[in-house]
């Protein structure tokens, strides 16, 4: 009787009619994929679970300026990642997927992640950790001088216009 997209193109919802009864009812078609194994450390293996992305990624994210939207998209991409190195993924894998795709959503996050997922039991943790992400940011480059650039912080906390870093940038940095 009747088709139509489902769940982001992901099903087909179909109305249908049975011919014996003429009963109207809709069933819901998708498509059966292979199966991503996640092995974990103690090499026990489980069907990867987009849901547990996103439930980590919301816990890293709390009070965070990150849109249910981006945490799905976030989960999405991890599984495109983890499908592009096979049927079987490490663990190990899908949590740095999630922490590289948390430092470009947002940066607390991404440390808040890192804490749980690193298992951090000291300050210097934090710092180590502190100090991967400011590298990362200062080797981004600035495209008109070249130099590596670091966002200034207002008062608010809100990032500002990037100046230069290093020996010519601010003192402190």
């Amino acid at each position: 009787m009747d088709s139509r997209e489902a769940e982001h193109g992901e099903a087909i919802r179909r109305r249908r009619e049975c011919l014996l009864c003429t009963r109207r009812f809709t069933t819901l078609e998708r498509v059966n994929q292979a199966v991503l194994w996640v092995v974990k450390r103690s090499a026990h293996r489980e069907p990867f679970d987009r849901r547990k992305v996103i439930a980590g990624a919301r816990a890293a994210c709390k009070n965070r300026p990150v849109e249910p939207e981006q945490l799905e998209a976030l989960a999405a991409a991890v599984e495109r990642t983890a499908w592009s190195l096979g049927p079987e993924v490490q663990s190990e894998q899908v949590g740095l997927a999630v922490l590289e795709g948390l430092r470009e959503l947002d940066e607390v996050a991404s440390v808040r992640f890192a804490s749980v997922y690193k298992g951090f039991e000291e300050v210097d943790d934090f710092a180590r950790e502190l100090g991967l992400l400011n590298k990362e940011a200062t080797q981004h480059a600035d495209g008109a001088t070249g130099k590596p650039t670091r966002a200034k912080r207002g008062p608010s906390g809100q990032a500002g216009p990037a100046e230069p870093s290093g020996p010519a940038g601010r003192a402190g940095s």
